[in-house]
């Protein structure tokens, strides 16, 4: 699906790289703990979070996902929406809670991404 389908199935408005929306998205990760997102091991997902802290979005450029879905109507400060912007980072906000953002999208075809468990450090 493309950003700007999980726009419409969101009922998002667009923050930051509303130019972007055409990126295709086929994994999703929803999560506020970020160093959940730092497991991830795959590139190009779409993250879900109540986070709006510049962590969040430096998280999502560090694991090179394609955008940040903002839930539950929170709204980062415009700085981090300036930095997302310098950073090529699509930023939507929804007022949709977590749960039912990710099971809207997960039923539209979106799946979830893989990430390390914590069995992958045991010696």
């Amino acid at each position: 699906m493309t950003l700007d389908e999980v726009r419409e199935l969101t009922g998002a408005v667009v923050l930051a790289g509303g130019d972007l929306l055409e990126r295709q998205v086929d994994k999703g990760c929803g999560a506020d703990l970020l160093s959940d997102v730092l497991a991830v091991t795959e590139e190009g997902f779409l993250l879900v979070t109540g986070m709006v802290t510049p962590q969040a979005v430096r998280v999502a450029e560090v694991m090179n996902a394609c955008a940040v879905l903002f839930v539950r109507g929170k709204r980062p400060a415009p700085q981090v929406v300036e930095y997302a912007k310098g950073a090529g980072i699509p930023l939507l906000a929804t007022q949709k809670g977590m749960f039912e953002a990710c099971g809207i999208l997960y039923g539209r075809g979106l799946r979830p991404t893989e990430f390390r468990h914590l069995s992958d450090y045991a010696g």
